[in-house]
């Protein structure tokens, strides 16, 4: 996610010349936009479990 949203704006910003996010890794976004760091890092840790859920499905699926 981090990785993807550096791309994001580093693409957006070169293209456009206008940034997606306020600020990059998208975690410093949220903090800026008011968000309290613990909503950030348990938000995150849901995203990653859904992940590693799907890859291990995939995994499976084979």
């Amino acid at each position: 996610i981090e990785t993807l949203s550096v791309l994001i704006q580093v693409f957006s910003f070169k293209t456009t010349g206008k940034r997606v996010f306020y600020f990059t890794p998208i975690h410093h976004h949220f903090q800026i936009k008011g968000w309290p760091e613990p909503k950030i890092i348990i938000r995150f840790w849901i995203i990653s479990a859904f992940f590693a859920l799907l890859s291990l499905l995939t995994l499976k699926l084979r």
